[in-house]
């Protein structure tokens, strides 16, 4: 079977996809845990962004060693560079420059909630930049309902006050960004090789956080004991898979046909966050997680008469 079709399989969409949220979503209480032992608090920009910086280094050593040991071309061509550059700038350094510090003043259940919220951008992307994937009146009413699961589990449980930070609001720019980035990513992997422009993009926008951190505070280095060690390593195998697994999805099908699927990073964050955590699940996390996944079913799902289109569109 070839990745193409695997890829545009119903089963193989599924089975990807969902591998992919669930990769994202372990991703919220394992950074959680990072910051806790290794004792960086929400004030320490520079070691937040050294940390991130130093996750997606890691990440895009593993796919590019991955493609040396494959006998793929891991050589950086110049007619890449400039696309490698606009996908890196969203897909990992905006993103994750607004996401490490927005979770590190948000619960990580919160933050899996407000992760959901990036299908939702890319529909907005995608209306403006594919002619086949317009907002009709069920996609806006989608949104609407997965953008009250966002505010619904930004309420404060007993006290029923709504409460939106700056925490949340990083989090939810980076949801933004990140959309925009797998909208990128899809057209620029339409003539470069997923896993090739996935290694690229995030050494760049690795490199990229960690000058942002060290304008903010210097060159940081952490004290790395076997536990922390672990989670590092563990961040660092779960962004090289879950991206080029995404972009391999985004490569092969419209952006409305997949989305769906991020309906599963809240549901795997929120459930692995109270798990791993002790974070309550209280009712307003629970009526948000309802809320977003019920927006993003509701923009994606197909009515009987729609075919199913592959391929790139823009």
């Amino acid at each position: 079977m070839t990745a193409q079709r695997f890829f545009t399989h119903p089963y193989g969409i599924a089975a990807s996809a969902s591998a992919c949220a669930l990769l994202w979503g372990s991703a919220f209480p394992a950074i959680k845990a990072s910051y806790a032992a290794l004792d960086i608090r929400p004030e320490e920009t520079s070691e937040l962004l050294w940390f991130a910086g130093m996750r997606f280094f890691l990440a895009s050593l593993l796919i590019l060693g991955f493609l040396r040991v494959l006998n793929e071309p891991v050589r950086l061509r110049r007619a890449a560079l400039l696309p490698m550059l606009k996908v890196g700038a969203f897909q990992t350094f905006l993103q994750y420059c607004l996401f490490y510090f927005g979770l590190s003043l948000s619960t990580g259940s919160q933050g899996a909630v407000i992760s959901g919220t990036t299908s939702f951008f890319q529909m907005l992307f995608a209306h403006m930049l594919y002619k086949d994937d317009k907002l009709s009146a069920r996609k806006i009413a989608g949104l609407f309902i997965g953008f009250a699961g966002v505010a619904a589990v930004n309420i404060t449980e007993g006290a029923s006050l709504f409460r939106f930070g700056v925490g949340e609001a990083c989090l939810l720019a980076a949801m933004a960004a990140a959309g925009i980035g797998n909208v990128f990513a899809k057209e620029e992997s339409a003539s470069i090789p997923v896993a090739y422009l996935t290694g690229y993009q995030m050494l760049f926008g690795a490199v990229g956080l960690m000058i942002a951190g060290t304008a903010f505070g210097g060159v940081r280095t952490f004290h790395f004991v076997p536990a922390t060690a672990g989670l590092l390593a563990y961040l660092a195998v779960l962004s090289a898979a879950g991206f080029v697994l995404w972009n391999t999805i985004m490569k092969y099908n419209r952006v409305g046909n997949v989305s769906m699927y991020l309906f599963l990073i809240p549901v795997f964050g929120v459930a692995l966050s109270s798990m791993l955590l002790n974070e309550p699940f209280h009712l307003f996390v629970l009526l948000g997680l309802l809320l977003v996944a019920a927006g993003i079913v509701i923009v994606h799902r197909k009515r009987p008469a729609e075919e199913p289109k592959v391929g790139h569109t823009g």
